[in-house]
């Protein structure tokens, strides 16, 4: 029987599979599956489970976004490319009604400018961008947090 306090789902957009050897000088040398130990770690340390889906396909992360209502407590979300793009993400972090941190690698705001334009910030109860794969860790913190405030 698990002493978890609660669940949590981190969600990967499209691309993050090649972290590691895909642009290193952006988004840092982790693989995902480096990122996915250091979030089980982080929520492990907080008393929480923890799953993780990555996904190129939008409707595959619309999916797993929608199945975690009811089953999970709060939502980490690098939506990657889907930021700039998705209304449908953005519409299905919103129906699940949980609390949701958006995550970015890089500072997105420091590169082109359309990446400055996110569907899910309007969700969303914090945004962490520029601070690598840290970010995740303080993402879960923060969820941690709210979750018990």
């Amino acid at each position: 029987m698990s002493s978890a306090t609660g669940r949590l789902l981190i969600v990967h957009g499209p691309n993050l599979n090649m972290l590691g050897t895909r642009e290193p000088g952006i988004y840092g040398s982790e693989s995902l599956e480096d990122i996915n130990a250091l979030c089980h770690r982080a929520a492990a340390d907080l008393g929480y489970d923890l799953d993780t889906v990555q996904s190129n396909h939008e409707g595959a992360l619309v999916d797993a976004i929608q199945a975690a209502r009811g089953t999970a407590d709060g939502i980490v979300i690098n939506p990657a490319a889907y930021t700039h793009t998705s209304v449908a993400i953005a519409d299905a972090l919103r129906a699940t009604a949980l609390p949701v941190v958006e995550v970015h690698l890089s500072n997105v705001h420091a590169r082109e400018a359309f990446r400055s334009h996110s569907y899910v910030s309007p969700v969303a109860e914090a945004v962490i961008a520029g601070a690598g794969s840290t970010g995740y860790r303080f993402a879960i913190e923060h969820l941690a947090a709210y979750l018990s405030s």
